[in-house]
């Protein structure tokens, strides 16, 4: 996110700003941020009297902004680093949330608001307050959000969508100074989703064997991560995509037999997602390898397979697929479902999608 590079290059560079509210869906974000703060703004000898470290659901606001007015101790900045801020009852009621507990008076919540705006109005210039108010966004007609707004750091995340998230793993992969390809990217991305965080610990421990400027290669991560060789939905995308009945059926026998790391529903998307690729190839009007890339917004390297996957289904049968597709949702889900297991469900689907 260009917002999240901005705000960190200017920590870098010791421009600090009176308050920070990092909001929203992507805590790896949040995470980044508040960590930088808390590891780097102060020197250690610093840290023990000018750092201070709250939790939402264990303080109020007014505790916090207390907190925030104190001057710092031989340093020239104090930090106070709220995590968890979700949790404050008080802001999530002033902003709009959707916490249901009546426990804290709706006079002293407005009042404790109030004092929260009125603290951003005039923040204390040696303090850097930061607020981690994970998975929520602040109601936007409420006067905290437009302070926060207009006079400070505030970040709203958004998760990323799942075809995001191998390009984003290369770019993670390359600021560390490693290199992946194309294939390994797209494996993390599979079998990890579009958790940031997790991926990120994943990733880095692939590097503890690298010498910077090696390749993360898919067999790595095969390796490493508990990714079967054979049997991933990146190969029975190939498996498709050729028409290789045997393969193909071998890794649904497989993914039938472990649903537990293979969920039907996992497995529904990522096809939905393939064929819908398909179709997109099919009517591209420049079908050039980089101009097919850009708009099925995947990597160079898989064009051949979408290019050979489209020969093998045309318009008529991708439209039969996508039908099977919706069908068998609905099945798994107990729609029209005679007490078929899932496991066997998945291996009729295969059986349609190829033949």
């Amino acid at each position: 996110m260009k917002e999240v590079n901005q705000i960190l290059t200017d920590l870098k560079r010791k421009i600090f700003k009176p308050v920070y509210f990092l909001s929203g869906e992507e805590a790896y974000y949040i995470d980044l941020i508040s960590d930088y703060i808390e590891k780097n703004v102060l020197d250690e000898s610093e840290q023990e009297f000018n750092q201070t470290i709250l939790y939402g659901k264990d303080v109020d606001l007014n505790a916090i902004i207390s907190a925030a007015k104190r001057f710092p101790m031989m340093s020239e900045y104090q930090v106070v680093i709220v995590k968890e801020a979700q949790n404050l009852k008080e802001l999530g009621k002033a902003s709009g949330g959707d916490d249901d507990d009546d426990d804290v008076p709706v006079k002293k919540t407005a009042a404790t608001s109030n004092a929260l705006a009125g603290y951003l109005q005039q923040p204390q210039p040696s303090t850097i307050l930061v607020f981690c108010y994970k998975y929520k966004t602040l109601d936007k007609r409420s006067a905290v959000y437009k302070s926060l707004q207009k006079n400070h750091v505030f970040l709203e995340t958004k998760k990323m969508y799942d075809n995001q998230i191998p390009e984003w793993i290369t770019s993670f992969v390359q600021e560390q100074k490693f290199k992946i390809g194309p294939k390994a990217s797209f494996l993390l991305a599979e079998f990890l989703g579009n958790d940031l965080s997790k991926i990120t610990n994943e990733v880095e421990k692939l590097f503890i064997n690298l010498k910077e400027g090696e390749e993360v290669t898919a067999e790595a991560v095969q390796d490493n991560i508990g990714i079967s060789k054979e049997f991933n939905v990146f190969e029975l995308q190939d498996a498709l995509a050729k028409k290789d009945i045997l393969k193909a059926n071998r890794i649904i026998n497989y993914f039938s037999a472990n649903e537990k790391e293979h969920p039907a529903v996992m497995t529904l998307s990522t096809l939905y997602g393939y064929f819908s690729k398909i179709l997109v190839y099919h009517f591209a009007p420049d079908k050039s390898k980089f101009a097919v890339a850009q708009t099925l917004g995947v990597n160079p390297f898989f064009v051949d397979g979408y290019a050979k996957a489209a020969q093998n289904y045309g318009t008529a049968k991708l439209k039969a697929v996508f039908s099977y597709l919706k069908e068998y949702d609905l099945k798994t889900k107990g729609v029209d479902n005679a007490g078929v297991n899932n496991g066997e469900l998945m291996k009729e689907l295969i059986f349609k999608i190829l033949h």
